[in-house]
């Protein structure tokens, strides 16, 4: 029989979350009276909700672990229990290190107040002194980029410029401890990069971060470790890739469980009937890397359509989009369509890196305004290893590699 596992020291432990349960009172009728308060024996009708049921992780020194879930899976509601804002009904939550939370930005700020006033003042909210606050004040304005209007009251900045001001407060108070609620939707794409190497550098100095977010490959490239919530329970954790697999994956199945009208709009006069993927001219539900694949799409019309352009979405589960053609790129468009017929798509030497991947159709008229139709995940396929051998990202650049200098000992055989 082997001997019991030692616990874990609590100081290798950023944070720790124990059995946690929240709940809110949904209410169905408010008395809007005092006789119907009465009448109804002092109470109003409500019922209990469960945002989260026995929660229980924990967080390493040093770890970045994304959270992701639908809307509505209790993920805001976790971060807001982790960072002291609400209070679990059951359970315990453990913070063994200096915390600052990216909630709800610039919460301490005040409208009245200059942009200078209100960096002292959210920087003190999260738990900076005065002098300290006074040594990083030229830095958080640098970040920020709001030199020109740092001495104007805030009331008067715009929602990008406020949102500046209370990220680089926030990101420069030194936390040992970060939790994060959606952090790539801050600000300009040039602002955004600032605050992805503010994150790098933060992990290289060994600090712990917690993410809360919808952008699923900010926690496949980013984070060591996944937790999947769902309707206030764990549904998976561990490996990022694995289990933003599997949550994507479920989410797509659940919408296609829906019948097809569910995720299909436009006034169906032309529609696509069915999407087949060919290799050498054979329908194939696999795909390799490298293949000359053909996406034939299978239309119908009601009645005679002029000038429709054709299209097809490809992207990755996560959503990111890998290419979107339409036949009106290439001057395809056919004059008249009528009854049936297919539309080819020829993809030579297929780019794609393996993975599952999901094709959306569209067709529309000329100008793109009037949708006759437009078909939501048509299909999925996935892609395996063929001709390359690369295993990250979307697409491959098929890189040629060399590698010299005096020293280098070449590869044997």
């Amino acid at each position: 029989m082997s001997a019991a596992a030692e616990p874990t020291p609590t100081a290798d432990f950023a944070l720790r979350v124990h059995d946690v349960t929240k709940t809110f009172r949904v209410h169905h009728e408010r008395a809007s009276s005092l006789k119907a308060f009465i009448a109804a024996g002092g109470r109003n009708r409500y019922e209990t909700f469960y945002a989260l049921r026995n929660v229980s992780f924990d967080v390493r020194t040093g770890e970045a672990v994304g959270i992701i879930g639908h809307n509505g899976s209790g993920k805001s509601t976790l971060l807001k229990c982790m960072a002291k804002i609400l209070t679990p009904n059951d359970g315990t939550i453990e913070v063994t290190k200096r915390m600052a939370a990216l909630l709800e930005l610039g919460a301490g700020f005040h409208p009245e107040l200059s942009g200078t006033d209100n960096v002292f003042l959210n920087a003190a909210i999260l738990g900076m002194g005065r002098k300290e606050i006074a040594a990083r004040f030229d830095e958080i304005v640098a970040f920020s980029g709001l030199e020109q209007f740092i001495d104007t009251p805030v009331k008067t900045y715009s929602s990008g410029m406020y949102v500046r001001l209370a990220f680089a407060v926030a990101i420069n108070v030194d936390p040992e401890l970060l939790l994060i609620d959606e952090i790539l939707a801050v600000g300009d794409v040039t602002f955004q990069q600032k605050c992805m190497q503010k994150f790098v550098d933060f992990r290289e100095h060994g600090r712990t971060l917690v993410l809360v977010t919808h952008d699923t490959s900010s926690v496949r490239d980013f984070c060591d470790r996944a937790i999947w919530l769902d309707h206030g329970v764990i549904r998976a954790e561990g490996e990022p890739a694995e289990v933003i697999d599997e949550y994507t994956e479920t989410m797509l199945g659940a919408e296609e469980s829906v019948d097809t009208e569910g995720r299909r709009r436009g006034d169906g006069r032309l529609a696509v009937t069915q999407v087949e993927l060919l290799v050498d001219g054979v329908p194939v539900e696999q795909l390799r890397a490298g293949d000359d694949v053909v996406v034939r799409l299978h239309f119908t019309a009601t009645e005679p359509v002029e000038t429709p352009v054709f299209a097809i979405t490809i992207a990755s589960l996560a959503g990111a989009v890998v290419t979107a053609p339409s036949s009106r790129n290439v001057g395809l468009v056919p004059t008249v369509v009528s009854g049936s017929g297919t539309v080819d798509i020829a993809l030579d030497d297929l780019p794609l890196v393996p993975q599952r991947y999901v094709l959306h159709t569209e067709i529309t008229g000329y100008g793109r305004q009037q949708v006759f139709d437009h078909l939501q995940n048509a299909r999925t396929f996935d892609v395996v290893s063929g001709e390359n051998d690369e295993t990250h990202g979307v697409v491959t650049l098929r890189p040629t590699w060399s590698i010299s200098g005096p020293g280098v000992v070449p590869p044997s055989g």
